[in-house]
C-alpha cells in the first residue's frame, strides 16, 4: 500500500531528485535507511544498558538544541576526511 505525500524540499535536493529515474523509490529508500540508522543506534545503547523509552526520546528531544548550519557542516567536513583516510590506507601501496 502507498499513500501520496507532498513535500517542501531545497533546490539542491529537488534537482538531485529531478535525475532520477523513480524520485518516490529514492525517497522511501533514503528514509529508510535514517529509520534502520535510528532503530540501529537504539539497539546499541540498549545493548550497552540504556533504558530507551519513547518518553526519555522526548525529553531529551526537548533539552538538546538542534544542530545548526555549522556544527553540521563540521560534522559533513570531518566525515569526508575520516573517509579520506579510511580510503587512503585500504589503497594498495606503489611497488617500490
Amino acid at each position: 500500500m502507498t499513500k501520496r505525500v507532498t513535500v517542501s524540499l531545497p533546490d539542491d535536493v529537488a534537482a538531485y531528485l529531478e535525475g532520477e529515474a523513480n524520485a518516490s523509490a529514492t525517497v522511501a529508500d533514503a528514509l529508510r535507511a535514517r529509520m534502520q540508522r535510528g532503530a540501529a543506534t537504539a539497539a546499541m545503547l540498549r545493548a550497552a544498558g540504556f533504558d530507551i523509552t519513547d518518553e526519555g526520546i522526548a525529553r531529551a528531544r526537548g533539552t538538546l538544541p538542534r544542530r545548526t548550519a555549522e556544527q553540521r557542516a563540521e560534522s559533513r567536513r570531518r566525515l569526508a576526511e575520516i573517509q579520506s583516510d579510511i580510503q587512503a590506507e585500504t589503497r594498495p601501496s606503489d611497488p617500490e
